[in-house]
């Protein structure tokens, strides 16, 4: 497969086919930290950006048309879609887009079930992408899938991550430059200029790597497998959970490695911690209450301290659904409510609104 692809790469003629050369290696990237799939991500952007070429591409870094959301600060231009001025996203580099593409998929609930698929099935995740609401052409899953077979970016769905730096060498000889991680226009357009020496951009890279050590530190050769699988306690699968033994008689289960139950009818707080052993003011603060409150069947109640952050590869979550209050977000990714307010600066009134970022993993970063 990869003599394939490289001479895909290497006979690289059409403006179709050097995007995808130029970008493939991204793309392969982005698919074993994030999970999605290189193909979907090649065909969206050629689609989206019109291979690179579009006016939000070449002039906002945009390639996937996101558009700017509730949460967004960054820059922002102004173009008719769906309707007439509408707001999208612009990126310091087309890499940072690629990302930001990923994350969008990611970490929103509406497209949480296409992580169910296989990186391998492109038709299904093309399908769910227009069933989820990323666009509203009818033909869009056609036409993304057109240019999956009609390129063989289905290829790159299996391609190890250890070879993205070959290809991504061989792209540099047919594209003349390539853009890396977390670097700004104007960086590309001098080494543009400047093509003397090569050790220049391998250190470059060498610092964008460093640069970029939350992607390094997940690029671990496996492509992850849906970051938001623990639903609500209602829809909990048990059997996929690690198991606790508290009683003989009941058992406990645990979520980002903090023991929980699932209340059942007639339970309070005070039972629960009585049977556990637990002081009901211990129970409170593991749950981040300050006083009991009526407790529903199926509601999950920790027996311990939660984390101070999310699981790996859980870094953060958007917000869909403005009903939700922080504590029920925190409650559903087993971190405390405390740290989450200090990670995003949240005061103790917030509420979290539709289209929010909230930051479980790390430190929130301030777009510019």
């Amino acid at each position: 497969m990869m003599v394939g692809l490289m001479a895909v790469v290497a006979s690289a003629q059409s403006p179709i086919e050097k995007y995808i050369a130029q970008w493939a290696p991204t793309a392969v990237r982005e698919m074993y930290r994030s999970g999605v799939p290189a193909s979907i991500t090649l065909a969206q952007g050629i689609l989206e950006s019109r291979y690179g070429l579009s006016t939000l591409a070449a002039d906002g870094n945009n390639h996937f048309g996101i558009k700017c959301h509730k949460d967004w600060t960054g820059k922002k231009q102004y173009h008719d879609d769906d309707e007439k001025g509408e707001c999208f996203r612009v990126y310091d580099s087309a890499d940072e887009s690629f990302r930001d593409h990923s994350d969008f998929l990611r970490y929103r609930d509406r497209y949480k079930f296409l992580f169910d698929f296989e990186t391998t099935d492109y038709k299904s995740w093309a399908n769910g992408l227009k069933k989820a609401g990323y666009a509203t052409d009818p033909g869009y899953p056609g036409k993304l899938i057109k240019y999956i077979e009609d390129y063989k970016l289905y290829e790159y769905d299996t391609m190890p991550l250890t070879e993205t730096e070959t290809l991504e060498e061989k792209a540099e000889e047919v594209v003349g430059q390539t853009v890396q991680p977390e670097q700004g226009k104007q960086e590309v357009k001098a080494k543009s200029k400047d093509k003397s020496s090569r050790k220049s951009v391998k250190a470059s890279k060498k610092k964008a790597k460093k640069k970029t050590s939350v992607v390094d530190e997940e690029l671990t050769g496996k492509i992850p497998e849906s970051p938001l699988s623990l639903e609500e306690p209602k829809r909990i699968d048990k059997s996929q959970l690690e198991e606790f033994k508290f009683s003989l008689s009941r058992e406990a289960y645990s979520k980002n490695g903090v023991p929980f139950v699932t209340s059942v009818e007639g339970e309070t707080y005070s039972s629960i911690a009585a049977r556990y052993g637990l002081f009901l003011k211990e129970i409170l603060k593991y749950n981040d209450l300050a006083a009991p409150q009526e407790l529903l069947p199926g509601t999950v109640v920790y027996l311990q301290a939660k984390k101070k952050q999310s699981e790996k590869g859980l870094d953060k979550f958007i917000v869909e659904d403005d009903s939700q209050s922080l504590r029920d977000i925190c409650q559903r990714f087993g971190v405390r409510m405390s740290s989450v307010q200090k990670m995003n600066g949240f005061n103790a009134g917030y509420q979290p609104g539709e289209g929010d970022t909230i930051v479980l993993r790390g430190k929130r970063r301030n777009k510019r």
